[in-house]
């Protein structure tokens, strides 16, 4: 039987910056400076439903970046709120890509490196490059209303997918894995993620619990009411064969 990721066409995106090198060994990705493509028949594990949900990032930075919570309107209410507003459907994966790699490259900023908890923590600039590449190929997942995965590829598994890009350790993977699940998001930032990640029209929700045996099943941006239980249902069901899909590329 044909599937869509067979027949939908390859996605070619111009990004703010050049991507790693690395990621010629994820099947189906092809890096030439600031060109990405991607042969959605070799990279995803599901391809069912190549449409998003976005707002224009340049709106988002207009008008949603700097308002400021109140104890009328929480940072999700406002949110949620500007989505119903501007959001758009789009079935050009290339715009997700485009936007997202905007929305990630402010998310984790060169500028954040003077914080003393992420200095602690030995945050550098390799490794804001990686989130902002594994959070930019993450966009392109999806996850439906009832909690279903529709789109899934080798990035949403996180540090799996950071150790073939990067060549990265096990200790320097799960250091990202735990910035991405929550170290780099103190409450500062934590607010700003909310608000940029409203160009991708919903929130990050993460797939990973406490404990090393949970680590490196990534995560999402999800919609505003998805429900969650059946998510981690499913993402729990395939999450161990996704993993060593992951694990099998570039060998």
């Amino acid at each position: 039987m044909t599937t869509l990721s067979e027949v939908a066409p390859v996605i070619e995106a111009d990004l703010l910056a050049p991507f790693h090198a690395g990621w010629n060994r994820i099947d189906g990705v092809t890096v030439q400076g600031t060109r990405l493509t991607i042969d959605p028949a070799a990279y995803f594990f599901r391809y069912d439903n190549p449409s998003w949900l976005v707002c224009d990032w340049d709106i988002v930075k207009a008008e949603l970046l700097d308002a400021r919570e109140t104890t009328d309107a929480a940072v999700e209410q406002m949110a949620l709120e500007f989505i119903k507003a501007h959001g758009r459907s789009t079935s050009d994966p290339a715009e997700v890509l485009t936007i997202a790699h905007a929305v990630y490259s402010f998310m984790f900023r060169t500028e954040h490196l003077t914080d003393p908890s992420l200095a602690e923590l030995g945050v550098t600039g390799r490794d804001l490059r990686a989130l902002t590449e594994m959070a930019t190929m993450m966009a392109l997942n999806r996850v439906e209303l009832d909690g279903s995965i529709s789109n899934v590829g080798p990035a949403w598994m996180f540090g799996e997918a950071a150790k073939v890009v990067y060549g990265l350790g096990t200790r320097d993977a799960e250091k990202l894995d735990e910035l991405y699940h929550g170290a780099w998001f103190n409450e500062p930032r934590r607010i700003e993620q909310v608000k940029a990640h409203a160009a991708l029209g919903g929130r990050l929700v993460h797939g990973c619990q406490s404990g090393t045996e949970q680590h490196m099943a990534g995560g999402c941006v999800a919609p505003y009411g998805a429900d969650i239980t059946e998510f981690r249902r499913e993402l729990g069901a395939f999450r161990h064969e996704w993993i060593e899909r992951v694990r099998a590329c570039g060998n």
